[in-house]
């Protein structure tokens, strides 16, 4: 009597792993004799330009420079960040433990097969790890670019069994892989999606749809602004946009806030803070065009793009935020006459640091102000270089070379924080409470909590790996390097003359004494509606 046989032509009987592999050779064999329309001159191409991931590099620089926003470059960086967990667990894990020999190439035809043959083993395939990987990195954090992204991965998969270099289940188990790294990648570091919404306290504001009665001033050396300024333009026509120089920056911002009945600013944060300190004094709400290289502040509020600030004023839907507030001692703070560091180049103070300093003149008040951070130590010194050096090399450049010279200091701060002395190297002092995002934290639930975040790293050795060990400690850790401490006043005496500080990316200078506080729900901003 016959025993049954499955379409595989393979018995039941025989060991499970053995019926695999056999079915796996069937189909790779059935594929091989297939004709395929259209795929000779596209696949075994496109499988070469996906080695060592140079395709999804290069679509994860696309994606980030005309991918139109930041939620595309969040797209590209996890991407990219999935792929290379992926290719870690592919390399590392997958190929040492199946030590499979790669397929015959017997069946394939030879128009199809790569001309350089790979000599690694070939369960599971680390192209389709890092193809799915990619765009389920991508998906994740934008859907609209996934869908774009998703068939250009199936064909690199596709491409792997096509040129002969690997099963089916390999592709199949790559695959697996690559979607399970980037769905563990986003249970570590989460996507915007699964932030919760951010806290809101509604404020009252008019309505505003096409932008009627409201009047926008772009910076226009900050950031992307000149490109954000032509979108104002597009969505909002009865809006009235006004560009000008950052030396006559606050001057514009004065004028506006007193012929419109809403004050907008299109720029960075620098910008942006200039702008609240004018729509605070003259009690008008603020609208806020991400314009600048990072829109803390406009990020925090769930504002990516200017449909979402049309989207407000067109509903009329605001909220209360808080502004920190510092009084650097006696005599006010200090602006484009502070002195600079021995053997550092000179930064002026104003909006948005060397790239937009205060008009020559421009009055300056007893208190400065901001909505982000204020910081003593070492991060004033990495503004202050990579704003010098930010014309001369670019911008991300610059936050490199910054970065590196910072983490290599050795002049740790001496000052006394709220009655005790101690050497620092950061004083970091938020307005709001920073939650975590992954390992470090990066953005606040909410703006209105009355709370400064105020974190310290202490002096000592190893400068560096302090700073590193303080971004990775949670909020309110307690460690050996790292302090942090909820406040509502941070008093902070006993700093040299001349000594840096930095607030929402400006530089100042204090005189011996500065006091920290928060003006509670004191700014109106338009901000829509969260959707989850």
């Amino acid at each position: 009597m016959h025993s049954p046989r499955t379409p595989f032509g393979v018995s039941p009987s025989v060991a499970p792993r053995a019926w695999l592999r056999h079915g796996d050779l069937a189909v790779f064999r059935s594929l091989a004799h297939r004709t395929w329309p259209g795929a000779e001159p596209v696949l075994p191409r496109l499988s070469r330009c996906a080695d060592h991931g140079l395709l999804w590099f290069g679509v994860a620089a696309g994606l980030a420079a005309l991918g139109g926003g930041a939620r595309a470059r969040r797209a590209a960086l996890r991407g990219i960040a999935s792929l290379a967990v992926a290719s870690a667990v592919t390399n590392t894990l997958g190929k040492r433990a199946v030590r499979r020999e790669r397929p015959l190439l017997d069946a394939v035809p030879v128009v199809r097969q790569l001309g350089r043959q790979p000599f690694t083993t070939s369960f599971p395939s680390g192209h389709s790890a890092s193809a799915a990987a990619f765009a389920t990195g991508v998906a994740l954090e934008s859907p609209g670019w996934g869908v774009a992204v998703a068939p250009l991965a199936l064909c690199v998969a596709a491409s792997r069994v096509y040129t002969g270099v690997h099963y089916p289940s390999d592709v199949l188990a790559g695959a697996a892989i690559g979607v399970g790294a980037a769905l563990a990648l986003r249970g570590v570091v989460p996507t915007r999606a699964r932030f919760p919404a951010p806290s809101r306290t509604p404020g009252r504001a008019p309505a505003l749809p096409d932008g009627r009665g409201l009047v926008v001033v772009v910076n226009e050396r900050s950031g992307t602004a000149a490109t954000t300024a032509s979108l104002v333009r597009a969505a909002l026509p009865d809006a009235e946009v006004a560009g000008c120089a950052p030396d006559d920056l606050r001057a514009e911002l004065e004028r506006a806030a007193g012929r419109g009945r809403a004050l907008g600013v299109c720029g960075g944060d620098g910008t942006v803070n200039a702008a609240a300190a004018v729509a605070r004094a003259h009690g008008v709400p603020l609208a806020v065009f991400p314009g600048g290289r990072l829109n803390h502040f406009a990020h925090d509020l769930g504002i990516e793009t200017v449909d979402d600030v049309r989207a407000a004023l067109t509903t009329g839907d605001t909220v209360l935020v808080d502004i920190g507030r510092f009084r650097p001692g006696p005599n006010g703070p200090q602006g484009p006459s502070g002195p600079a560091a021995p053997g550092e180049p000179p930064v002026p103070g104003g909006p948005s640091g060397s790239d937009e300093p205060l008009a020559p003149g421009a009055p300056v008040d007893t208190y400065g102000y901001f909505l982000n951070a204020f910081s003593l130590g070492v991060y004033p010194e990495l503004v202050r270089t990579r704003e010098y050096w930010a014309p001369r090399i670019g911008a991300w450049p610059a936050g490199l070379l910054a970065a590196w010279r910072a983490l290599r200091g050795d002049r740790p701060l001496e000052a006394e924080v709220d009655g005790r002395r101690r050497p620092l190297w950061l004083l970091f002092v938020g307005n709001g409470l920073f939650q975590r995002v992954g390992p470090a934290p990066g953005r606040r639930h909410g703006l209105a909590d009355g709370l400064l975040d105020v974190r310290m790293v202490h002096a000592g050795r190893a400068p560096g790996l302090r700073l590193l060990a303080a971004a990775v400690a949670g909020p309110l850790t307690r460690s050996p390097v790292h302090a942090a401490r909820r406040r509502r006043k941070v008093r902070v005496s006993g700093l040299a003359p001349g000594t840096p500080y930095a607030y929402d990316g400006e530089v100042g200078y204090a005189r011996g004494e500065l006091t920290i506080d928060k003006l509670p729900e004191a700014l109106t901003v338009y901000c829509p509606v969260p959707q989850r």
